[in-house]
Order: structure tokens, then C-alpha cells, then sequence
């Protein structure tokens, strides 16, 4: 697909400096993903990260639930048990 099909795609129009720029680093860019494409990787583990780390986040520990009360004690507003936010769509 050259410049101006991409051009066409998004609704843009390039000047032509700026189309033979984009275009080479296009290009540029095709080429790494062949080379990329060239390394073989059968047998090869896929990895998440290069770091050796291990889970950083907190355990998933229940806890007690806030109570209904609780959550809508500092609200603006509420109504039988619930948030009240103004109208928004008529």
C-alpha cells in the first residue's frame, strides 16, 4: 500500500515533501519487520517481560463489604438506597 492510499484512508492530505518522508521511513520500517520476520523462534518460550520479576501486586484478600449506609453517607445526594445524580438527557 503506498502514501496516498493511507493519505485516502485517514482524510489527509500530504505535501509532497512530507509524503516522500513518511514514505521512507515507511519503508524503513518494513524492512525491520522482515528482518524481524527472518529469526527463527521454534522451540523459543514467549516471554511477558525480559525482567526477572515476580508479582508485584497485593494478594486478593476478601475484606469486609462497606455497607450500604457507609457508601452513601458523604454523597451530595441520594435517594431510597441509591447515588442521585442531576438529569442529564431530557
Amino acid at each position: 500500500m503506498d502514501i496516498k492510499e493511507y493519505e485516502a484512508m485517514s482524510k489527509i492530505d500530504l505535501p509532497e515533501s512530507e509524503r516522500a518522508l513518511i514514505s521512507e521511513k515507511a519503508g524503513m520500517l518494513k524492512e525491520s519487520f522482515l528482518s524481524l520476520a527472518s529469526v527463527g523462534t521454534n522451540g523459543v518460550e514467549a516471554l511477558v517481560t525480559v525482567l526477572d520479576i515476580q508479582n508485584v501486586l497485593r494478594p486478593d484478600i476478601s475484606v469486609k463489604p462497606f455497607s450500604r449506609k457507609e457508601l452513601l453517607e458523604n454523597a451530595p445526594a441520594s435517594h431510597d438506597g441509591y447515588f442521585e445524580a442531576p438529569k442529564t438527557l431530557d
